[in-house]
């Protein structure tokens, strides 16, 4: 470790290079719901073990590492945002992870539909009502971790909305969509975020809108992903994801899926011990 803490440099997921703060680490550690010795023991550890030029991912697999045996309840809650990007490689399992939210947000939820535009025919991932309202849906998946969705995202997607919305408005038959979403597991960039609020898209991402982002749905509805488990292996998640059992509540009532995997019951008690335990504390 280099003498000066603050001389550390670090490479993000982006490759840019940034200064190491341990009170990031700490507040990244806070989300896992651990007490504030054990964040400052394993903050203290992950820095007396830095050196030039480590990565982030290095440094989130240390913190990753140490929490997990410490409790794997509080690993789970750690690892909440790689969970999301093993929702890949396609984006299918992140659309029903979408509706998942807004079904348990109170909407009537539909994915994969088909309307109809102006112009022409639009797939729209996500339908949903509520009290109503009708908003449509569009999900912008990425396993790539520095990758932002840019304005080209919104930009392209107001123009199907807008064709939805000018075929309804022609008709006047159904019931008009009156709020468009663009919604993503990255972020958005500076411009991305200034052309949705000026043409009136609701943008939702990892941490965007503030205190309402999807780890802020997340925690609040205890919705989290099976990929957040730290006991099924890649394999075993990516089995009910194509089964489209994307939720740990989901698992939590259809079991029967680890029976199908030909898990032990040993084994399966404690997987169900480590969601059932996450779901009860959010």
């Amino acid at each position: 470790m280099a003498k000066n803490l603050s001389d550390i440099e670090i490479i993000k997921h982006s490759g840019q290079k940034a200064k190491f703060s341990i009170e990031k680490l700490k507040a990244s550690l806070r989300k896992s719901d651990a007490d504030e010795a054990l964040v400052s023991e394993i903050a203290n550890n992950v820095r007396d073990e830095l050196y030039q030029g480590i990565s982030t991912k290095e440094i989130y697999n240390r913190a990753f590492s140490l929490l997990k045996k410490k409790k794997k309840g509080y690993a789970s809650k750690y690892k909440l945002k790689k969970a999301i990007y093993e929702l890949g490689p396609t984006g299918f399992p992140f659309e029903k992870f979408v509706g998942a939210i807004l079904f348990y947000s109170g909407y009537e939820v539909k994915t994969g539909q088909i309307l109809q535009g102006k112009c022409v025919t639009h797939e729209v991932d996500v339908v949903a009502h509520k009290n109503g309202q009708c908003l449509v849906a569009e999900c912008k998946f990425h396993s790539d971790e520095g990758r932002n969705c840019d304005v080209k995202v919104p930009l392209y997607i107001h123009s199907r909305y807008r064709d939805i919305l000018n075929y309804y408005g022609d008709k006047n038959n159904g019931e008009i969509p009156n709020e468009g979403w663009v919604v993503t597991n990255t972020r958005f960039t500076e411009d991305a975020i200034k052309y949705g609020n000026c043409v009136g898209l609701h943008l939702l991402s990892w941490d965007l809108p503030k205190d309402n982002g999807i780890k802020d749905h997340i925690d609040r509805l205890g919705l989290y992903p099976v990929t957040v488990s730290t006991l099924l292996t890649q394999r075993e998640k990516q089995f009910l994801l194509s089964r489209d059992v994307v939720l740990c509540k989901q698992l939590i009532d259809d079991h029967f899926y680890l029976d199908h995997l030909g898990i032990s019951e040993k084994r399966k008690e404690r997987i169900l011990g480590e969601i059932e335990l996450l779901c009860k504390n959010s």
